[in-house]
């Protein structure tokens, strides 16, 4: 899928979908002006992590004798991002700007607690907290036409092969090419080509490597594109094609089906479905793998109780892009329960405590367990090609997790849409699985700043 063809296919799509009749009136046409419709916003983060490790799993602390072995990591860091958006030029085709700036305050700087070099805050060689850092996340010219966008620079992109991660101080972004199209109600449309990484941790960019392989190679570039189809009410089905070069294709389906009324009794079922294949030089060896999983939610009034199954077929991970959260899947938590041919299940709650007198306040308690780890038929280094994948070693390798999520969101005054969260879960790990034992404990607070 080369880089030309991709958007030569998006863009016919689209413009195939404007030919049509157009029931969602085009956004261009009411375009405000370049300056008339501007607008600059702060959301100002407050992220505060205690971790203890468990078992056989422990952290590092750099030392200039060598590595001293730690079970105690805290992240303690005050982040802001401004963003600053054009409105759009009038006109047929719209021209319109983004940038936001993120920065970082490392409150903890402590060279034993912050622990494990880069993983959470920015680190220098001998792995001293830096005090501060900052970094262009987001910076893009856009046009539009109709109700179709194409940008061009670092940009947060969300779908299922390709999504920024936000689970730090600081999001990800990426940097390269995206098209939008929301033509009509029934159909969008995404495409991409993105050839470097923005990472949470960081001030520039990096190449594009993978999440759970050798990260000793990369790939040049991600390019996918993908559709949203909304057929009949209830139904919405999801379908990508994407090319990471030299590394793998992969595809993905997801199928989402709602009936009911939750006064009365809602179910919600969801499939996702991703086939990988190795591509090109095939830097990561051979890959041949299939996940699944399969949720199924049932909501009454304020509760909500969800049962998903998850199964990996292949002797590998299934893997996704470094700094993205491509993973659509029902059994993503601390965890991914992605391991070469992994078993898991996830039991959920979830209560919205509007219906007890609070709004804005929700609850979510979750048990997940996987099993059958085996990846000690791995061949994908064979006739020569890399090992991408280590993990001969895992035989029988299980874990489980338990996780408790406080979510208060204000509903009025000058702290409105502010969130504050609070999550505290405990993994436990056997067999060498990849993520290891530990306690948590996480309280985040974002508030938003509309400053004109």
């Amino acid at each position: 899928m080369q880089q030309p063809v991709l958007f030569t296919l998006a863009l016919a799509a689209s413009s195939a979908v404007i030919a049509q009749d157009n029931p969602r009136p085009s956004q261009q046409d009411q375009a405000p002006g370049f300056i008339e419709g501007s607008h600059l916003d702060l959301n100002l983060r407050h992220y505060y992590s205690n971790q203890h490790t468990q078992r056989d799993t422990y952290l590092s602390i750099k030392k200039p004798d060598g590595i001293e072995r730690t079970r105690v990591r805290e992240t303690w860091v005050q982040a802001g991002m401004l963003k600053y958006s054009s409105g759009y030029t009038q006109g047929l085709i719209g021209l319109g700007v983004d940038a936001a700036l993120f920065s970082a305050v490392n409150l903890e700087r402590g060279h034993g607690r912050v622990a494990n070099g880069g993983d959470r805050v920015l680190v220098d060689s001998d792995g001293d907290a830096l005090p501060t850092w900052s970094r262009l996340g987001i910076g893009d010219v856009r046009l539009r036409l109709s109700n179709t966008e194409l940008k061009a620079g670092r940009l947060m992109t969300d779908n299922p092969v390709l999504r920024y991660k936000d689970n730090r101080a600081l999001p990800s972004s990426f940097q390269g090419v995206g098209l939008y199209s929301n033509e009509t109600d029934w159909l969008a449309l995404q495409a991409g080509s993105f050839d470097r990484a923005i990472p949470r941790t960081g001030t520039g960019s990096e190449r594009l490597t993978t999440t759970f392989g050798n990260r000793a190679y990369s790939g040049e570039r991600i390019s996918y594109l993908g559709a949203t189809v909304k057929p009949g009410p209830g139904l919405e089905g999801s379908l990508y094609a994407s090319r990471f070069e030299n590394m793998w294709d992969q595809y993905y389906l997801g199928l989402i089906h709602r009936a009911g009324d939750k006064n009365q009794l809602a179910l919600k079922t969801a499939f996702n479905y991703y086939h990988t294949r190795d591509q090109g030089q095939q830097r990561l060896g051979y890959i041949d793998n299939d996940a699944l999983s399969l949720a199924v939610t049932g909501s009454h009034q304020a509760h909500s109780l969800t049962l998903a199954w998850q199964q990996v077929f292949g002797n590998e991970y299934f893997d996704y892009v470094w700094e993205s959260t491509g993973n659509y899947m029902a059994n993503s938590l601390y965890s991914d329960y992605n391991g070469p041919n992994e078993k898991s299940w996830q039991l959920r709650y979830d209560l919205d405590f509007a219906a007890y007198g609070v709004p804005g306040l929700s609850a979510s308690l979750w048990h997940a367990k996987g099993w059958d780890i085996d990846g000690t038929h791995y061949d994908g280094d064979r006739n020569g090609r890399n090992r991408g994948y280590n993990v001969r070693g895992l035989d029988g390798a299980k874990h489980n997790e338990n996780g408790l999520m406080l979510a208060y969101v204000v509903q009025s005054g000058r702290l409105k849409d502010a969130v504050l969260r609070t999550i505290v879960y405990n993994h436990r790990a056997s067999g060498g699985q990849i993520d290891g034992s530990y306690d948590e404990f996480r309280l985040v607070g974002n508030f938003p700043f509309n400053l004109f």
